[in-house]
């Protein structure tokens, strides 16, 4: 049962219909595992704690750095040098007390990350290379877990909800070959600091949706931003009979 200072904390979540207190409920009983501190990771951690996501596991190995400040709104220029998920934490714990955060400093790979996606409710991406998210994709597949994936770059973005507990829904794997050029990141390429933060915003939005179970989350469905034109355009996704990750043939 949600205390008084609850209720009135997530008050203007509450008055809409689609949420309610049933949701909110729902969202205070929630896990979301969110990979990646970065442009994306900021928002994402920083909108499900204030939303009310009762529990957050937070994972990435490296440090703050000035640079990353342009962009990564979790983090401050008195937080650098320190771990991004213990900066992003301090943040998140700072907008919303009620939130419990676990904080994992390690790079998550085959041998760590089952533990922490076991534990959840969602996965959201936000990391910025490849093997992590066929690796993440592997794992919601296996776990059923829905996996919330988003990526930026220069002045671009793209997303995607894969929810393995739907038949029909596509994974990482059929969208995408392991094959991926690892040169595309914002390290080597740039990015406008914006458009981290629209792909972040709809990637919590989504996980959201998930979490409280209301509106149509983008399953079979590839949605990208043009920020140069300002211009978002739908791509449907079908899943792949054939892929060796989630395919039924």
């Amino acid at each position: 049962m949600m205390t008084d200072e609850e209720l009135l904390r997530y008050s203007r979540q509450i008055l809409l219909p689609q949420l309610d207190v049933e949701g909110q409920e729902k969202l205070r009983a929630a896990t979301a595992l969110v990979v990646g501190l970065g442009g994306l990771g900021s928002p994402v951690t920083l909108y499900l704690a204030a939303a009310g996501v009762g529990r957050l596991i937070l994972v990435d190995h490296d440090n703050v750095d000035l640079s990353n400040l342009q962009r990564q709104i979790a983090h401050q220029t008195d937080t650098i040098g320190q771990p991004k998920v213990e900066s992003a934490a301090g943040r998140a714990r700072q907008l919303n007390p009620h939130c419990e955060i676990v904080t994992v400093a390690e790079k998550l790979d085959d041998s760590n990350a089952q533990k922490w996606a076991a534990q959840a409710d969602v996965i959201v991406d936000c990391s910025d290379n490849f093997a992590v998210r066929f690796l993440l994709n592997r794992i919601s597949v296996q776990l059923k877990v829905p996996l919330v994936s988003g990526a930026a770059i220069r002045m671009d973005g793209q997303l995607s909800v894969f929810d393995p507990r739907l038949e029909s829904s596509p994974c990482y794997r059929c969208l995408y070959d392991e094959t991926g050029d690892e040169d595309l990141r914002c390290v080597s390429n740039g990015v406008l600091a914006p458009i981290v933060g629209i792909v972040g915003s709809i990637q919590a939005t989504e996980a959201l949706k998930v979490l409280a179970g209301f509106g149509t989350p983008l399953v079979g469905r590839l949605l990208l931003l043009d920020g140069l034109r300002m211009q978002f355009r739908e791509i449907k996704l079908n899943k792949n009979r054939n892929c060796p990750v989630c395919g039924v043939a």
